[in-house]
């Protein structure tokens, strides 16, 4: 790939963020995002940042781009009219999901409704077992005929989910070859393609979304493509995996199902980097944006990975109220918490924030687009945590009239208290919210929060990290250079990979090594040209890795394996492998039960961009003079106090300031609480510490 400028750009639900690098120098700008044509807001704020660093189209040698258009489309329910094809006697596989409740005492329970309505769910006569033997030849001309009634309805895509699939995909296929003659405008999933492993809901519900999606992100990328072109941009363009590597526009258009979390997935590797550079071992990643806030758990420079994700989860954020969906994503948990989440007065009055959320379109009260409910900013703006002079480095002015009017009316009348107090509770709430899926968190990952660094990025989170550090007993926070468009930064730090999921079960004692080296070649086979589209010349690196489980036990654990052909005698290796890997979390292994091989994963990987640690010492401290000083609400002390403003690009290293203070910037401001001190280190990264008791 030439070398040239990189550039970064992440739509999210309020702001668009770019982050643009050429060599060691460095340019960021936010912008509100465009809601009704996205596209719009990612080529304006491309033009603001190449005019800020003199650099034009000819320039860049690669941009990489993040989206959230497609968990939007899922959790607002504004996807494709979508239909799917499936086996005889299983229309209802993705209503009737698992058959459990995840709350278990609520009589009142609502299960979120699939994407798919029953009128558009289809049988189909055919049949597969699970050895992939056909039982049922495919109902052929049963499949032609459905075209029809498809066209009739005016069906825009369509999934395919076949009973073992996954062992067999030939009946998908026929059926996808011959809804593709009938109906060759209309895109078509196949779920041995998108998600190839056992659990027909899982791997259906997959498909289901991929093919829900498919023609908005196919007509966004084709309408982003276009309009870069037309601007004279002549690089390639890559897409932000969820599972937090990059891809062609080709895979991502095909499979669009794998961008649900590309944003946040590049958070977690800029929080990764910054681990990396500060030698950080333990790090909670704190990403808090317009719309959500996302918090990860990263571990010897390590996200937390998973292989399956739940999207638009409907009962409080509760596991098992959402959709699930089978793919690689780097794992972590994301709450309805950003600064545009609208607070109110429930009937209990309580104070409730979000997961509803302002948006960019009509935006905070504060911003002056015609919101009228109180938001996080708004509340932040009140409490004077934010200049709305300087608010996105002066292109927006903030009406804090506005926002005093919606927290006094929603807010602050029906609770009979003070403004201050009132802008006081929405921020405490939103707090509270966070530090308590911090903690469930890691909970349910057999981890502990506490004993970690906070890393804060996102326009929202530094303005609240100190606060959360506080309620999760942490003593340390980081929040970086260019935190406002970390996710942004986090897409130039990303590799071009391609992960790859196959279901094979083989029981240890009769372990066919043979079969095992073949499942993986192809898998290789499949990733190498994806890869190569961006990394035609690159060495690549693989690494494989394996679900295994006890016989008769429901979820199996990740088993990291060796890259290479396995030999008849390897039984005792992954034997070996797997009770490691089970007495490392449940610090035990169960003897005389047999071990079994669910799905085999194969991820194939260019080398990762990097910057270079610092080597120069630790600077000299000194107290930097404040550019101002002006009232910021204390929680502490219950009144406003006058603190010291200090402009971010004018500390150097070395520079230590106590709080009470605030550190502003373009993109966002740190709020430091009487509790900690903030340093600059060489790499620019303000590190608040709490004082000694």
């Amino acid at each position: 790939m030439q070398e040239g400028a990189r550039l970064g750009v992440d739509i999210g639900g309020t702001f668009t963020d770019v982050a643009l690098e050429l060599g060691e120098r460095r340019w960021s700008a936010k912008i509100l995002t465009t809601p009704a044509a996205p596209e719009r807001a990612v080529i304006e704020v491309i033009r603001r940042v190449l005019g800020e660093a003199e650099l034009g189209p000819g320039d860049l040698s690669i941009i990489i781009h993040g989206t959230t258009l497609a968990t939007n489309a899922i959790i607002e329910r504004k996807g494709a009219k979508t239909a799917l094809l499936t086996t005889e006697g299983f229309r209802d596989t993705i209503e009737i999901r698992h058959e459990n409740r995840f709350e278990q005492y609520d009589v009142n329970i609502d299960l979120p409704p699939p994407l798919v309505p029953r009128r558009l769910r289809f049988p189909v006569r055919e049949r597969i077992d699970a050895q992939g033997r056909v039982l049922v030849p495919l109902d052929e001309k049963g499949v032609a005929a459905l075209a029809g009634r498809l066209a009739e309805q005016e069906v825009e895509a369509v999934a395919i989910g076949f009973l073992h699939s996954f062992t067999n995909p030939a009946h998908e296929r026929r059926a996808g070859a011959i809804l593709a003659r009938h109906l060759p405008e209309v895109p078509v999933t196949l779920s041995s393609d998108v998600s190839p492993e056992m659990r027909e809901y899982e791997r259906f519900s997959t498909a289901c979304a991929n093919a829900y999606v498919q023609p908005l992100i196919g007509r966004y990328l084709g309408n982003l493509e276009a309009l870069l072109r037309r601007e004279g941009f002549a690089c390639p363009l890559f897409l932000m995996l969820s599972g937090g590597g990059l891809t062609a526009v080709e895979t991502a258009i095909r499979f669009p199902v794998r961008l649900v979390e590309s944003g946040p997935a590049g958070g977690a590797i800029f929080a990764a980097e910054i681990a990396r550079q500060c030698a950080l071992d333990k790090v909670l990643s704190y990403d808090m944006g317009g719309t959500t806030a996302k918090i990860c758990l990263i571990d010897d420079l390590q996200p937390q990975s998973s292989r399956a994700f739940e999207v638009a989860r409907v009962y409080r954020f509760k596991k098992g109220s959402g959709l699930p969906l089978r793919i690689p994503v780097i794992e972590m948990v994301e709450i309805g918490a950003g600064g545009g989440s609208v607070a109110r007065v429930d009937r209990l009055k309580r104070i409730t924030v979000g997961p509803d959320s302002a948006g960019a379109d009509p935006g905070p009260a504060c911003y002056g687009r015609g919101g009228a409910a109180p938001t996080v900013t708004d509340a932040d703006l009140v409490l004077g945590r934010i200049d709305p002079e300087g608010f996105s480095g002066g292109h927006m002015t903030l009406d804090r009239a506005a926002a005093e009017t919606s927290l006094r009316h929603d807010v602050a009348e029906p609770l009979a208290l003070g403004l201050e107090l009132a802008a006081l509770g929405v921020s405490e709430i939103v707090d509270e919210n966070m530090a308590n899926a911090a903690r469930v968190h890691a909970i349910e990952s057999g981890k502990d929060a506490r004993g970690r660094t906070l890393v804060a990025f996102g326009g929202a989170a530094p303005l609240h990290a100190a606060r959360l550090a506080e309620k999760l007993g942490l003593d340390r926070v980081v929040v970086p250079a260019q935190a406002g468009v970390g996710s942004a930064v986090g897409f130039l730090r990303a590799p071009i990979a391609y992960e790859i999921v196959r279901s094979g079960l083989q029981r240890l004692d009769r372990f066919e090594a043979a079969r095992a080296n073949a499942l993986l070649a192809e898998m290789r086979a499949e990733a190498e040209p994806i890869v190569r589209r961006g990394a035609p010349d690159a060495p690549l690196s693989e690494a494989r890795s394996a679900f295994m489980r006890y016989r008769g036990q429901g979820h199996e654990i990740a088993v990291a394996l060796p890259v290479r052909d396995f030999r008849a005698d390897d039984a005792q290796t992954l034997q070996a492998l797997f009770e490691d890997a089970y007495r490392r979390l449940y610090h035990r292994v169960i003897p005389g039960v047999e071990v079994e091989v669910l799905s085999w994963v194969l991820l194939l990987s260019a080398p990762a961009p990097a910057e270079p640690a610092p080597t120069t010492p630790n600077p000299a401290p000194y107290t930097p003079q404040p550019a101002r000083r002006r009232p910021v609400f204390d929680a502490e002390a219950g009144e406003f106090v006058t603190v010291a403003i200090h402009e971010r690009r004018d500390l150097s290293p070395g520079a230590q300031i106590p709080g009470p203070a605030v550190i502003v910037e373009d993109e966002t401001s740190t709020v430091v609480t009487r509790l900690f001190i903030a340093a600059i280190d060489t790499l620019g990264c303000i590190h608040l510490t709490r004082r000694a008791s």
